[in-house]
């Protein structure tokens, strides 16, 4: 099943429930991969693609989480805590701090970087075999931290 039938079944599961905060969430998402489609022209939509769309989301909530947070509008900091919770749902399963870096250090000694200098060309492998399961900034911390 892909990801825009899954948001849909989870949209209707939604409206049954009266879940205000995961229908908005989900009506979000599902507007952004109709969107997508709509700029492809009838090309398939990618998994990659898809998750890209679900981790940019949740970057933004969170980014808007931290600015109302910092503005002291609690109210409106625990929606976008809320909506970014249920959209993380439909992402794979992130991977934890140790095995991030047992991936990283994998790819690592695969590209033979050894310093700070390697960088871009550790991230470009890390970030393609690690897209979904986690976010860029832990990536490049980690990879910093290893390089260091």
């Amino acid at each position: 099943m892909s990801l825009e039938q899954t948001i849909s079944e989870a949209i209707k599961t939604a409206m049954r429930e009266k879940d205000r905060v995961a229908l908005d969430s989900l009506r979000a998402v599902k507007s952004q991969i109709l969107l997508l489609q709509t700029e492809a022209r009838g090309a398939e939509v990618t998994t990659e693609q898809e998750i890209a769309i679900l981790q940019r989301m949740i970057k933004q909530r969170k980014d808007s989480y931290e600015q109302f947070t910092a503005q002291g509008r609690t109210d409106l900091a625990e929606v976008e805590e809320a909506q970014s919770k249920v959209i993380e749902k439909f992402l794979p399963k992130q991977l934890s701090a140790e095995e991030l870096e047992s991936e990283i250090k994998k790819i690592i000694s695969e590209t033979g970087a050894e310093s700070l200098k390697d960088l871009g060309k550790v991230m470009s492998v890390a970030s393609k075999a690690l897209a979904g399961k986690s976010d860029g900034k832990s990536i490049s911390e980690m990879v910093k931290k290893l390089l260091s």
